[in-house]
């Protein structure tokens, strides 16, 4: 296979949509292994399992956490180890056997399980998770520096997301519909399979066929430095705080889902809501691209969260049983769904550059790290104190419940994520990089890249896919 040219200018046009359809396919398996994790494994093992929601709720708000810690180190080892490849690929590779063992520890579990075995494995499974999702992601954001085809990229990434997810969804139904003898461990063992075959597959067609851009090496910066010019980043800061924002609210509503759907709404097809939602995302994510296109990024997020926050209380207005009404709230649902993620996503590759520009010094492994790290603690914060929640208002999966107790999960349900649509638009509303200033970014790092090559470097050139010639 013949080496693919990235312009220097590193127009995205450099790569054809099979090659950046190609580069996507990874996210299919993370997502596939991610939402498994946050919607069907807390409440296979608090009951199945018998591990309580309580211990459960613990468990998982501490594996969170501890990526607090390892999503950084593992952000800057992307950033500094590199090989012939590049600086990405390698460590995707290296994610997959992690990804694997831990991925069927935890899906085919051998009853009783103890409180140690839960969160042993959920930390081994996402430390290969984060250095697979950090190290795809920050390949994706080098792809290109342009404002608009980053969203491109980025938009594929999580049309790949999503439909990773969708096609997750589609095994348990299957397995439900076999009725086997015990329909918990069997839907979840089916999720881990899932993951096993494609993970292997999508990353060798990742690695092999896409090559990455060269950047420039990081020069090393003394830790305080970094640290001050991290802390007067005000682009980043407000980023990470909207995504920590936009991270607690994803995680209410993937957390109590199941209990909604199927406990307070009497909803027998809860599985077909999921999928009607991941549809919808999956549909909405080139009309989000486009309007980027034309409103800007940050924009379109805040329209996105506004929409979001009016359209959640609709939760309110469903009865029991109607499957149909709610089909229609959560197709509403699904927009800013197929929105936020990737213009998040895409944001961050800008105030990267922004970074280069003020700090002189290349960092997308680590700034994709603290965006994934943010994201994870509002999960860890939402599944941490909701599940006890429950507990404290006498909420109880798998019983009739009290009107109180009902109520009282819509409402942990509806009004933090409507609070937090409305705090992440006004967050993102002024956001200061827009397209006119990364254009005045990437034309510096130009000049600079083109007096490097003056001096005898290299910069603009292309590393090659591997198994490819040089």
């Amino acid at each position: 296979m013949s080496q693919t040219e990235i312009p220097a200018n590193g127009r995205a046009s450099g790569l054809s949509r099979w090659r950046i359809a190609g580069f996507a396919l990874p996210a299919a398996p993370i997502a596939a292994m991610g939402l498994p994790i946050v919607v069907y494994l807390p409440p296979f093992y608090a009951g199945e399992m018998g591990l309580g929601l309580a211990l459960v709720g613990a468990i998982f708000m501490i594996t969170r956490f501890w990526d607090v810690f390892t999503d950084p180190v593992l952000g800057v080892m992307s950033d500094r180890v590199k090989t012939r490849w590049g600086r990405r690929r390698h460590w995707i590779v290296i994610s997959v056997p992690i990804m694997l063992v831990s991925v069927y520890m935890l899906f085919m579990p051998t009853a009783p399980v103890s409180g140690s075995y839960l969160l042993w494995w959920m930390v081994i499974a996402y430390i290969g998770w984060t250095l697979l999702t950090i190290s795809h992601m920050s390949w994706g954001a080098e792809l290109t520096p342009d404002y608009n085809e980053r969203s491109t990229i980025q938009g594929f990434r999580e049309v790949a997301l999503i439909a990773g997810m969708i096609f997750v969804l589609l095994v348990p139904v299957f397995i439900e519909a076999m009725q086997p003898e015990n329909v918990a461990a069997a839907r979840v063992a089916s999720m881990g399979w899932y993951v096993l075959i494609l993970l292997p597959i999508t990353v060798l067609i990742a690695v092999w066929a896409v090559p990455e851009r060269k950047v420039p090496d990081p020069t090393h910066v003394p830790w305080r430095e970094a640290l001050r010019i991290l802390i007067k980043n005000r682009p980043l800061l407000r980023l990470l705080i909207a995504d920590l924002l936009g991270g607690v609210s994803g995680g209410i509503v993937t957390a109590l889902f199941l209990f909604l759907a199927a406990d307070v709404l009497k909803l027998q097809f809860a599985s077909l809501l999921i999928l009607v939602y991941l549809t919808a995302g999956c549909i909405f994510v080139p009309i989000m691209v486009r309007l980027s296109h034309m409103w800007g990024k940050h924009r379109t997020l805040a329209y996105s969260s506004l929409f979001s926050a009016v359209t959640v209380p609709l939760i309110f207005l469903i009865e029991p049983g109607d499957l149909w009404f709610a089909i229609a709230v959560w197709i509403c649902l699904g927009v800013n769904m197929g929105a936020g993620p990737f213009l998040f996503r895409s944001i961050m590759a800008d105030v990267a550059d922004h970074d280069h520009v003020e700090g002189g010094n290349q960092r997308t492994g680590l700034f994709y790290s603290l965006l994934t790290m943010t994201n994870k603690i509002g999960a860890a914060l939402a599944i941490g104190f909701t599940y006890p929640a429950l507990e404290l208002i006498g909420f109880v999966p798998g019983i009739e419940n009290t009107a109180s107790a009902e109520l009282g999960l819509k409402l942990v349900y509806v009004l933090p994520p409507a609070a937090i649509g409305l705090l992440v638009a006004w967050v993102m509303w002024n956001f200061p990089i827009d397209e006119d200033q990364q254009s005045k970014n990437r034309r510096i790092l130009q000049e600079r890249q083109s007096m490097a090559e003056g001096a005898g470097g290299n910069a603009g050139a292309s590393v090659a896919p591997i198994g490819g010639a040089n």
